[in-house]
This record gives structure tokens, sequence and C-alpha cells, in this order.
């Protein structure tokens, strides 16, 4: 094969196609899945770029110091950009977050691994925002940004699992038996969970198990220090609540696969150090928490509709209602404080 075959170019598959309209250019108004997909994707980069310079003021490790580094470009990027979009069309900037939510001055409060953990479950936050509006963005200037978006974290990802998995953060994932040859599936049998035969898991099952515990795992580290940190004792009170859902959430997603003898991720718990300094304000902390614990709502949806087994199915859909009360609990407390920023919404009719 010729040295130019083996690049991935999707050109080298699909015809050029010479054909647009006036309807998808930048000159039309923002439609709904554009103005809310750019909102949200501004408000976690806004985040994002006040959490990341603190981490970086206590990092010593030269390669972690790098993603810290363009984990930050990135979203400074993003932000430039979706600002572009929104004085354009005449939209108002959102507040997000400012320098007065993180105190650069305050003392460690994570490990370095930490800080790579971290910048991996941010990123794969990130991409199940931009992934899923190209298809619904019509305008090309903002499909290409998500585009743009979606590839640089990728990158950005591929960096991180580079890291974690040289420096020895993370083990190798599971390995099952290549199949002999392709199959069917012929027994209802095949749904059983918790009665009769119950066959092995087959492998997204086993992939959403891990990358579930993973994500778990990695929540509860940032929610441990933030927990030492917050000062409002109702937020505080919420965050235990948080600690122990996630711990709950990675015992039994690990049982499963320790019950067909599969490795787990382990816990980040001793990458929290004993810091009772604040680094963020509470206002932040909150939000970060409303944010990756609706996160892992999506997370565990997908998980579902990939899942065969009726056992697992029930464990996901009893962490999928746990982190909606959560969520609707921090919400609660984000409005009471004025701390919320609406999305934009339809016209008010009534």
């Amino acid at each position: 094969m010729e040295q130019a075959d083996k690049k991935l170019n999707p050109m080298n598959v699909m015809k050029p196609l010479s054909f647009s309209t006036q309807e998808l250019d930048e000159s039309q108004p923002l439609t709904v899945f554009e103005m809310g997909k750019l909102w949200v994707s501004y408000m976690g980069n806004s985040m994002s770029s006040h959490i990341l310079p603190y981490f970086l003021q206590h990092c010593e490790d030269e390669a972690i110091r790098t993603l810290l580094e363009n984990g930050l470009a990135v979203s400074k990027d993003f932000l430039q950009r979706i600002e572009k979009f929104f004085n354009d069309a005449d939209f108002p900037i959102p507040i997000g977050f400012s320098q007065e939510d993180v105190n650069l001055g305050a003392p460690r409060l994570y490990r370095d691994e930490f800080y790579a953990h971290y910048l991996k479950y941010a990123a794969k936050a990130g991409m199940s925002i931009y992934a899923v509006a190209i298809p619904l963005g019509m305008r090309e200037d903002i499909r290409e940004f998500f585009v743009y978006a979606n590839e640089c974290t990728t990158i950005l990802l591929g960096q991180v699992n580079n890291v974690l998995y040289g420096k020895k953060f993370i083990i190798k994932p599971p390995l099952i038996p290549i199949p002999e040859k392709s199959d069917f599936i012929n027994k209802q049998s095949y749904l059983n969970g918790w009665l009769g035969e119950v066959r092995p898991l087959h492998a997204m099952e086993i992939i959403h198990l891990y990358d579930n515990i993973e994500n778990n795992t990695t929540s509860k580290a940032l929610l441990l220090g933030f927990y030492q940190n917050v000062k409002d004792e109702k937020i505080k009170a919420l965050f235990k609540r948080g600690l122990g859902m996630t711990d709950k959430a990675v015992k039994q997603f690990t049982e499963k696969l320790h019950m067909e003898n599969l490795q787990a991720p382990s816990y980040l718990d001793h990458l929290v150090t004993t810091s009772s300094y604040p680094p963020f304000s509470d206002k932040i902390m909150l939000y970060h928490k409303f944010d990756m614990f609706s996160i892992k709502i999506r997370t565990m949806g997908n998980s579902i509709a990939v899942n065969g087994r009726r056992d697992i199915s029930a464990l996901y859909g009893r962490s999928i209602v746990n982190n909606g009360l959560f969520v609707d609990d921090a919400a609660n407390i984000l409005i009471d404080k004025g701390w919320l920023e609406s999305p934009p919404k339809a016209f008010e009719r009534n």
C-alpha cells in the first residue's frame, strides 16, 4: 500500500459535493439548535477557563502541565469564537464565571495525577456536546466550528490517554476472547440478569460499566476536594450526599465487572490533599457538580441503550433517578442564590 493511502482521509472514500444554499450561510439567524449548543458550550468552557489556571498553579509534572496548558488554550479559543457568533447575532454574552470564582493563591488541593484524570472527564463531557451539535447545526460556519471543537477535543483526549497510560496512572482496559465466528442470539435468557441462566457480559456492557466507573471515580475525587472547602452548609450537605452516591455507583458497577473476573478503574481519593483553604467559590463548585451529575445522567442513558441484561438496566435506571434528584436539588440551591443562568428559551405567549 502506498504511504499516502495509509493516511486516514474521508475524501479518499467520498466524492466532493459542490452544493450550497443561501439558507445555510452566516447571514441567517441562529436557530434554536445553534443558539442552545453555543450557549451550553460557552458555559462549560467559561467554567474550565477559570478552574484550569488554578490547577496550573500547582502542577510540577511537565507532561501534565502541557495537558493543562492545552486544555486552557482550547477553552479560551472556543470562548472567543462563540463570543463572535453571539456578537454578530446581537445575542447577549452569558455571564458565566469570573476571576471572583477562583483564588489562584490557595494551597494545592489535588495531586498532579488527578489533573490528567480530570481533563479526560472534562474532554469527554465536551465531546458529548460538540458531537451532538454537528448534525443539528444548519449554518455551515457554526457546523464547522463544532467539527473543529470536536477535533481539538479528540486530539486533547488522545494526549491525555497517552500520558495516563504511559505514566501507569490507568490500567489497560479489560480483554475478552475474540469470537470464533459470527453468531446470533437464540434464547430469551440472553436478557436474564437475576434468575435462571445469566450470560457473561458482552463487549458494549463492559465498555459502559468501565466508563461509568472511570467517570464516577473522577467525580468523587473532585467532589471530595469541594466538600472539604465549601462554606455554605446546605451545599456541603448536598456534596456529602453526592459522595455517598458516587461511592455506591462505583461499588455496584465494579461488582458487575469483578463477577466476570474483569478489572475496573481504581479510586482516585488519594489524589486529594487535606487542604481546607477554598480555591473556588461556592457558586462555581455547585454549578460544576450540577453540570457533572447532569452529564452522568446522559452517559448512563447511553449505557442503557446498548445494554442487554435486565439487572444492569435496573442498576442504571436507579442511578439515573438518584442523579436526577441530586441535579434537581442543586438547581434549587443555584436558583435560590441567583446563580443559575437561564438558557435561551421560546417566546412567552401567555
